[in-house]
């Protein structure tokens, strides 16, 4: 365990050195945005296309891979927002209580911190996962949000607006334009392959700290809500996510091993990701979209604090 916390300490140390740092206002609230925007549009798409240039499609493109992943994400999404709906919460609620339960922070925080554990080899897994959640469990939640609406703002307004979003995320695009560059064998101009290793080399720590910032400043304004009370789970949620994610990935995994569908080494990384805390975008689609966000935002404050020790147990569990 101790080798295990010498690798994962300072991935989260970083993240409360964000926290502490909004905080306490030595990182002015006004600067989280665009900590952010160097992160999502320079830092980490650099990043991603380093590594999707490095990794066979074979295993970002794995097709047992997203359906395994898509399916426990559907199941965690059906579970949570069925709950939700029976507690009394609103649709928008129902939909981003759920994709907080089943979208990990796989671009900002997994990519780094399971290369770091488990070896480059690792990273095609994760990416992948990152690819499906990005493209179709968020849609499939957004779209979920506006289920009860009528008109323009019904679902399959909701979806389109979604499905424009990924067309602006630069973080898909990053991973595909990656894997068509190590495909066709491309290497980019010397001076310009040094600039996106540089820019890439500061993803990691940026993110992580920016993670930090973001939820001290999701605590320190004030929360916008739908009108309808959502349930109190945030507890619920952030167990769903650290506990019952993994535990339901870890199964379906073991037996697409088993039945000779998966390989064994995409295995523990699958796992790993889902056992990751909640991705901290998702309290901006919730204020975007009409639901709780001080909710959202309690789940993935308190699911990254929790992280900690359920992530590192998971890592000595796996190991």
């Amino acid at each position: 365990m101790t080798g295990i916390l010498a690798v994962t300490f300072p991935f989260f140390a970083l993240v409360l050195c964000g926290y502490v740092a909004a905080r306490t206002r030595l990182l002015p609230l006004d600067a989280v945005p665009g900590l952010n925007m160097f992160v999502l549009y320079f830092a980490l798409p650099c990043m991603l296309y380093r590594f999707g240039s490095a990794t066979p499609a074979a295993q970002l493109f794995n097709p047992v891979i997203a359906l395994l992943w898509l399916l426990a994400a559907a199941l965690i999404v059906a579970a949570t927002a069925g709950w939700a709906r029976r507690q009394g919460g609103s649709w928008p609620d129902a939909a981003m209580g759920a994709l907080v339960a089943a979208f990990p922070n796989s671009g900002f925080m997994g990519v780094p911190l399971i290369l770091a554990l488990l070896g480059a080899g690792a990273v095609g897994p994760v990416m992948a996962t990152l690819l499906v959640d990005l493209v179709v469990t968020t849609s499939l939640c957004i779209g979920l949000s506006q289920w009860g609406a009528a008109g323009e703002h019904g679902p399959a307004k909701a979806v389109g607006r979604a499905l424009q979003g990924v067309l602006r995320n630069p973080m898909p695009w990053s991973i595909l334009l990656g894997a068509l560059a190590g495909a066709l064998g491309f290497a980019l101009w010397a001076p310009l392959g040094k600039t996106v290793q540089l820019l890439a080399d500061a993803a990691s720590p940026v993110a992580l700290f920016t993670i930090g910032a973001v939820l001290a400043r999701s605590q320190m304004r004030p929360a916008t809500t739908a009108g309808q009370a959502a349930p109190r789970d945030v507890g619920v949620l952030a167990v769903t996510k650290l506990l019952l994610h993994p535990l339901l990935v870890w199964t379906m995994g073991t037996l697409a091993v088993r039945a000779g569908a998966l390989d064994t080494s995409a295995l523990t990384p699958l796992v790993l990701v889902a056992a990751l805390p909640a991705a901290s975008n998702v309290s901006l689609l919730a204020e975007r979209f009409g639901a709780d966000n001080g909710r959202v935002a309690r789940v993935i404050l308190w699911s990254t604090a929790l992280a900690f020790f359920s992530f590192s147990t998971a890592v000595a569990l796996l190991g």
